[in-house]
C-alpha cells in the first residue's frame, strides 16, 4: 500500500476483567508490596536460597573438574524466583520448567545427594545418571523437570493444568521458563488454550535479561515481557525477582487467582543470572562492572540477611551457623554422587519405548 493511503492504526481497547485484586490485566507494570514475613519465614527463605547458592557453586567448580559433564546452566542470582514461588504453594501443586533447573529441584524438596549423582551421571541418581542437569523428574515432589527444548515448559505446564481441571483437583501448576522462550510460537499456542479453558497454570517468566547470552532489548520488540498474554486476556505484572518477599507475595495473589478458576496468570520475575549462561559461556555480551553492581546492590541473600539483622531476627553468628550447616550438605551431596556408582551398560535399555 502506498505510503500515502496508510491510515493509522485505531487505539484497541483491551478488555480487562473485574478482579478481587488490584492488578491491571492491561497495564502489566504492577508493584506488588511485599510479603511480611514472620521470623520463621525469613529464615527459611534465607536457608533455601543460600543452599540453592552454595549447591550450584560447587557444582561449578564440580564441572571445571571435569566431574559433570554435557551441559550445566547455573542459577546463581535467581534464587529468590523459585524459593518465592515455593512458599506460595500447597501441597500437591505441580512444578515443571527448563534446563536452569537444580534450584527448582531443591526448592521442591528433592534430595541434593540425589541431584549431584545426576549431575555426576551416577545410578544413584534421580533419572539413574541418564539424565544429568538438564532432565530430572520426582513424581513424588510433583516435579515435572527439567526440560533442554526452549520454550518446552509451557505448553508441558499447559498440560497438566489442563490434566487439574478435568480431574477437578484443586491444584494449580506452576511454569518457569526463560525471556529467551518467550519468542517461541509454541508459547502462544499454549497462552490460547489456557485463557480458553480457563486452566489453573501460573507462567512464571524468569527474565535475567540476556536469554543465551543477547540482551532482551536486542532481541525482543516488547520488553516488557508481563504484557505477552493480553492479546489473549491473560493478566500479568513484574515482579522484582531479586525480593523473596515480593515473589512470595505476587505468587500468592497469581495461585489464588488460578485456584479460584478464573484461568492463567503471568509473573514476570525482574531477576538477574550471575555467571553465563551456562558453563561454557564467557558471557562477554556484558561488563564485569554491570554484574557486580548487581551483587553488591540487589544480591537476594545478602538483602535478606541484611534485613534480617536489621530487624533483630537473628544475628550473624546465627546466619553464620546455618551458612556451615548448608556448606555441610552440599559437601556431603558432592561426596555421595562421587562415591556413587555409574549406571550399568543395561541401562541403555531402559526407558526405551519402541
Amino acid at each position: 500500500m502506498p505510503k500515502a493511503q496508510r491510515k493509522a492504526a485505531p487505539a484497541v481497547a483491551v478488555a480487562t476483567r473485574k478482579r478481587e485484586h488490584s492488578a491491571d490485566a492491561a497495564g502489566g507494570k504492577v508493584t506488588t508490596k511485599p510479603a511480611d514475613f514472620s521470623r520463621e519465614e525469613e529464615l527459611r527463605a534465607f536457608e533455601q536460597m543460600l543452599l540453592i547458592r552454595r549447591f550450584e557453586e560447587r557444582a561449578g567448580q564440580m564441572y571445571g573438574m571435569g566431574l559433570i559433564g554435557g551441559f550445566c546452566h547455573l542459577y546463581i542470582g535467581q534464587e529468590a524466583v523459585i524459593t518465592g514461588m515455593l512458599m506460595a504453594i500447597e501441597d500437591g501443586d505441580q512444578v515443571v520448567t527448563g534446563y536452569r533447573d537444580h534450584g527448582h529441584m531443591l526448592a521442591c524438596g528433592m534430595d541434593p545427594r540425589g541431584v549431584m549423582a545426576e549431575l555426576t551421571g551416577r545410578a544413584n541418581g534421580y533419572s539413574r545418571g541418564k539424565g544429568g542437569s538438564m532432565h530430572m523428574f520426582s513424581r513424588e515432589k510433583n516435579f515435572f523437570g527439567g526440560h533442554g527444548i526452549v520454550g518446552a515448559p509451557v505448553p508441558i505446564g499447559t498440560g497438566l493444568a489442563l490434566a487439574n481441571r478435568y480431574r477437578e483437583n484443586d491444584r494449580v501448576c506452576l511454569t518457569f521458563f526463560g525471556d529467551g522462550a518467550t519468542n517461541q510460537g509454541q508459547v502462544y499456542e499454549a497462552f490460547n488454550m489456557a485463557e480458553l479453558w480457563k486452566l489453573p497454570v501460573v507462567y512464571v517468566i524468569e527474565n535475567n535479561r540476556y536469554a543465551m547470552g543477547t540482551s532482551i532489548a536486542r532481541s525482543s520488540a516488547t520488553t516488557d515481557l508481563s504484557q505477552r498474554g493480553l492479546s489473549f486476556n491473560i493478566p500479568g505484572e513484574q515482579v522484582d525477582g531479586m525480593d523473596v518477599r515480593a515473589v512470595k507475595a505476587a505468587g500468592a495473589k497469581a495461585v489464588a487467582w488460578c485456584r479460584d478458576g478464573n484461568g492463567p496468570y503471568i509473573l514476570e520475575m525482574l531477576t538477574y543470572r550471575y555467571r553465563g549462561h551456562s558453563m561454557s559461556d564467557p558471557a562477554k555480551y556484558r561488563t564485569r562492572e554491570e554484574v557486580q553492581d548487581v551483587r553488591e546492590h540487589h544480591d537476594p541473600i545478602e538483602m535478606s540477611r541484611a534485613r534480617i539483622v536489621a530487624n533483630g531476627i537473628a544475628g550473624e553468628n546465627e546466619l553464620s551457623a546455618i551458612d556451615k550447616a548448608v556448606r555441610a550438605r552440599v559437601i556431603e551431596a558432592a561426596e555421595y554422587a562421587q562415591a556413587g556408582p555409574e549406571p550399568d551398560p543395561s541401562e541403555l535399555w531402559t526407558d526405551v519405548y519402541r
